[in-house]
């Protein structure tokens, strides 16, 4: 068997895949909790790579490839110094994965490594959309521009609608929109990203299970100047804030909040600012197509959280979306009813199957 092993380095947690190169199914796969660095990630590591002799190569995620890592690209000391310009910009997951990609070199240094980024969908942004409305000398010299993160996710979720619907995936024009730990919305025109809510970091947009999403600039500096220092501003944001911080502390997890909401009006109101969030930003973004031929869920939220779905597309009727969405399908499929003028897909999210092709693809 020729194998790719594919890596998703989090803030606090590793999910590593070993995956069939011919066929794209998981051969073996590892979910561990704690700091990529910790012995019980090694010992999961350990147990995952004792068959290295198959391996041909090792995929890594990054989340943010910075102005420099625009594609897939084989790990030198170039690329690996390219990653470490973009840490500051995604400090919860860049750090952890060039961490583990030290050890995995370590542990495997005669197989190439390939650093997958996040942002390499969106690297072709639109200069309209990349563009932000700040100064000139601040943008120039900081490189500040939206780069867009999720990418991994949105190209299989693509490619795969693309299949469902029996069409090309650069002839598509969809709206996808990512809703799990961290939640973003894309719109693809001809197979490109035209337009994305995430922006300079992973922060911005709709409101996510810790994260705020986007909030108004000017309340963040009022705060700063009334007794919120910087580093609780970060923490708070990034933290405490989104379906979090909108259920009063009680989860940031949308099963927990549905199963609460019918007695519980602060987790009640969590889903409901969540499901108007992400409405607002499809719809934003739909203003970027000429037309609308699907919308696509994926993320784990997405594929496996009907009640969310069904809150979301509820106000996207100008749209052409349907509202009454039907049973799941047991895969990948549509949620639409037959002849829905927009078809509305869910896919599951499978980061560790793009991560083997644009690794293979990159050598």
């Amino acid at each position: 068997m020729t194998a790719v092993l594919t890596v998703n380095a989090g803030s606090n947690s590793l999910k590593a895949h070993l995956v069939d190169a011919g066929s794209e199914e998981v051969v073996g796969s590892v979910d561990v909790e704690g700091p990529p660095d910790s012995d019980d990630t090694r010992r999961a590591l350990d147990e995952l790579s004792a068959d290295a002799d198959g391996v041909v190569a090792v995929g890594h995620r990054l989340v943010h490839g910075g102005p420099d890592l625009r594609a897939p690209t084989v790990v030198d000391d170039a690329a690996v110094g390219a990653a470490r310009r973009a840490e500051a910009l995604a400090p919860l997951h860049v750090p952890p994965a060039l961490r583990l990609l030290d050890v995995l070199r370590g542990r495997l240094p005669d197989v190439p490594h390939v650093l997958c980024p996040d942002t390499a969908f969106h690297a072709d942004l639109p200069e309209v959309a990349a563009t932000y409305p700040l100064p000139a000398r601040w943008r120039e010299r900081h490189g500040l521009r939206r780069y867009g993160f999720h990418g991994l996710s949105y190209r299989w979720a693509l490619d795969r609608a693309a299949r469902i619907l029996d069409r090309p995936a650069d002839g598509l024009s969809v709206l996808m929109t990512h809703l799990g730990g961290g939640c973003s919305v894309c719109a693809v025109r001809g197979g490109r990203s035209v337009d994305t809510s995430m922006g300079f970091t992973p922060l911005e947009g709709v409101a996510m299970s810790k994260r705020s999403g986007s909030v108004d600039p000017g309340m963040l500096l009022w705060l700063l100047r009334n007794g919120v220092d910087l580093d609780a501003l970060e923490h708070g944001l990034n933290h405490e804030s989104g379906l979090l911080g909108l259920s009063g502390g009680r989860s940031g997890d949308t099963r927990d909040l549905v199963a609460a909401a019918g007695e519980d009006p602060a987790a009640a109101l969590a889903l409901r600012v969540f499901a108007h969030r992400a409405r607002r930003e499809l719809a934003a973004a739909a203003t970027s197509l000429d037309r609308l031929d699907a919308l696509v869920f994926t993320g784990e939220i997405g594929w496996d959280q009907p009640e969310v779905r069904a809150d979301v597309v509820a106000g996207l009727s100008l749209l052409g979306v349907p509202g009454d969405l039907t049973t799941p399908p047991d895969g990948d499929g549509p949620v639409s009813p037959p002849g829905a003028a927009v078809p509305v897909l869910v896919v599951k999210p499978r980061e560790e199957l793009q991560l083997c092709r644009d690794t293979l693809s990159a050598l």
